[in-house]
């Protein structure tokens, strides 16, 4: 079962697309890492065996958090101050591409009408949505 942890760039609602299908996704608030660094947090997911889930677009650097040494790394792109709406939409379009795939070891970007999946090869495959 995959499984899930929210960066501190999501409130408590952003947990419940996750919960719809049975996914296990704690935020950094619940471990009260609230405020920690990205290296931190990111250890943690890896130690837990979680896929960080982010709008830090800093996660998006391959070189600073190489994503074949973690459980896979989902950074949200969202436009400005996007409504919460929207990044549900977001969470919703890479928990549907994502299903039966592997996530692990790789980063994914995913934006309003594209995700991209960077594979440890260092290859992108692309999947437009909507």
């Amino acid at each position: 079962m995959m499984r899930f942890k929210l960066d501190e760039n999501f409130g408590p609602w952003a947990q419940e697309p996750f919960r719809q299908r049975g996914l296990d996704c704690p935020s950094v608030y619940d471990q009260g890492l609230r405020g920690a660094n990205d290296e931190l947090v990111l250890r943690t997911a890896v130690a837990e065996q979680r896929i960080l889930v982010t709008m830090d677009g800093d996660f998006g650097n391959v070189v600073a958090y190489p994503p074949e040494e973690t459980s896979g790394i989902v950074v949200l792109r969202v436009p400005g101050r996007a409504s919460r709406a929207s990044i549900l939409n977001l969470i919703t379009a890479f928990l549907d591409a994502a299903h039966g795939q592997e996530i692990g070891g790789r980063l994914w970007i995913v934006e309003p009408g594209r995700i991209r999946k960077h594979e440890p090869s260092g290859s992108q495959e692309q999947e437009d949505s909507e």
